[in-house]
């Protein structure tokens, strides 16, 4: 059996003393994929392989609760429209890839700042200036937002007159034309499913990309929160094909209108991960959407919105087909992974996990809300009661161009300072987790860690809802025994003897460095099952 050590290291094993600090130790033993010894009876072992950490930083591999690898490594096969700084630039790095790609029957595109357009619509017209002749279709940065250009509107039937789908929005300009911009899943999904299948290749050459990306940050574990039917043959290709790098269980996407059709499918595809999968990629969840985003005017809130004072936004589900919805899939064995935005979205989902709890035996369950943006006072306390964990994208918590651009305008002041309240929900009992909802925003879980200490853009300026700051102890512990509970992972998240052999070194400890530098300590080396997957 092959055996691994790492001496002269500061080994965070993740374990509270009764003075609240973190037990560390100074060397930690792997054999074959497990954790078999700290501290001096590490040291004292033979090993096959000695790494010296010269003294820095190890601790359990990072997990991420909330990501979408297969959209994430997709973006860098389609036009370039990241990073962008205009509509216009946008549009010309379009027109240049369908120059650069005539095959292309549709231009596609993912991950546009949605903030560089007024009240974040874009125009048709703009597409079709450079690429007038093929359907154009864009998606933003918030993966609730589509632009698409007059020939896709074309092919999908939009025109003057159309009728508005329930659970999206077609934006409608002068004279009841279209605009181009098309707002949740009715209003866009009907334009995606003209789309030629992306090929199993494409598929697989996407998650071998978002694989590596993620062991360069230390991940080994990730809830992919959005996989469709077609997305779960393209995952076990990867595993067949050693391109994974981590252990993935797939959230199956529940649509609000055809649910109940779709209980038989999750549960063959379920069938078919436990055979092909290996134990390194589960299905044991089904992801809900209870709304959209705030940006858009989307998400689903107690009360309207400042800036469209007859809009309380846009609820994907009924609530109560979303109670039903949440208990028949709890009685097939699955969790509830529920994105939750606005504050009336949030109690949706936790009326959905106590109705649930009432109708259906009990077990022991770990259902999450994700996001978690905004939560009703009178609703803080329900996480802990319901044990429902609050998964936060602690990277959103600064302000930033799309609070200050699109959601303020949208909440007003009392409402924009109540987002993300992870302090006030962990004083509260709940069990937090951290994810990334990469390709939205940064894998890189320092990145996130940094945000969720400090909450501020810059060193010199202000700290956004100060009170809501976390430890880098408690900011640690979130991406890895945080994330490990929610996967139902008794084996993982911490660093002691018997635990899977997943751990990452880094360059410096991150209690110990100015706390806006957290997010560019470099990562030394990953190690997934005993396996180093990055460094070295």
């Amino acid at each position: 059996m092959a055996t691994t050590r790492i001496d002269n290291a500061t080994v965070w094993t993740g374990h509270r003393l009764p003075s609240g600090e973190i037990a560390t130790t100074d060397a930690v033993l792997m054999k074959d994929d497990r954790i078999v010894a700290l501290g001096r009876t590490a040291r004292e072992a033979d090993a096959d392989e000695v790494v010296d950490a010269s003294g820095e930083f190890v601790l359990a591999a990072f997990g991420d609760g909330h990501v979408h690898p297969m959209f994430g490594g997709l973006e860098q096969q389609f036009a370039p429209v990241r990073d962008m700084s205009s509509p216009q630039e946008i549009v010309a790095s379009v027109g240049a890839w369908a120059r650069a790609h005539p095959e292309a029957e549709w231009v596609r595109g993912e991950g546009f700042d949605h903030t560089l357009a007024p009240e974040g619509i874009f125009l048709a017209e703009w597409l079709d200036a450079e690429v007038p002749d093929r359907p154009v279709v864009l998606r933003a940065t918030d993966y609730h937002t589509v632009w698409v250009n007059s020939e896709a509107l074309r092919r999908v039937g939009y025109g003057v007159g159309v009728d508005q789908p329930h659970d999206g929005e077609i934006v409608i300009g002068e004279g009841g034309v279209p605009t181009g911009t098309l707002r949740e899943w009715g209003a866009w999904r009907p334009v995606y499913n003209l789309l030629p299948p992306v090929p199993a290749q494409t598929q697989l050459d996407a998650l071998s990309y978002a694989s590596r990306s993620f062991a360069t940050a230390g991940i080994t574990w990730i809830q992919d929160a959005w996989v469709e039917p077609d997305m779960v043959g393209a995952w076990l290709a990867a595993r067949a094909a050693g391109a994974l790098d981590q252990q993935v269980d797939l959230a199956l996407w529940a649509d609000p209108n055809s649910w109940r059709d779709q209980l038989t499918g999750f549960e063959e595809s379920r069938a078919r991960i436990i055979a092909e999968g290996h134990g390194q990629v589960t299905g044991h969840t089904v992801k809900f959407f209870a709304d959209g985003v705030i940006e858009s005017g989307t998400s689903a809130m107690l009360e309207p919105f400042c800036d469209c004072p007859h809009s309380k936004g846009l609820p994907n589900w009924d609530p109560e087909e979303m109670k039903l919805a949440v208990a028949a899939i709890d009685a097939l064995g699955f969790t509830a992974h529920m994105h939750a935005i606005g504050d009336f979205g949030v109690r949706m989902s936790l009326d959905a996990a106590e109705h649930t709890a009432k109708v259906n035996p009990p077990r022991d369950r770990r259902w999450v809300i994700v996001h978690t943006q905004l939560v009703d006072p009178a609703d803080l306390d329900r996480f802990a009661e319901l044990g429902v964990i609050a998964n936060f994208e602690p990277y959103w918590s600064k302000f930033d161009s799309w609070q200050s651009e699109l959601t303020e305008p949208r909440l007003g002041p009392e409402r924009t300072h109540r987002q993300f309240q992870t302090a006030t929900l962990a004083d509260r009992g709940a069990v937090i987790s951290f994810g990334s909802d990469w390709p939205v925003t940064t894998y890189a879980p320092l990145e996130g860690v940094q945000v969720a200490v400090t909450r501020q853009m810059t060193p010199e300026g202000p700290s956004w809802m100060p009170e809501e700051r976390v430890s880098v102890d408690a900011a640690l512990a979130a991406y890895t025994s945080g994330v490990a509970f929610q996967a139902g992972r008794s084996d993982a998240g911490y660093v002691r003897p018997g635990a899977v052999a997943d751990l990452v070194w880094l360059a410096q400890d991150p209690r110990a460095v100015d706390p806006m530098t957290i997010g560019a300590i470099p990562v030394r080396g990953t190690w997934y099952r005993g396996r180093r997957t990055f460094g070295g």
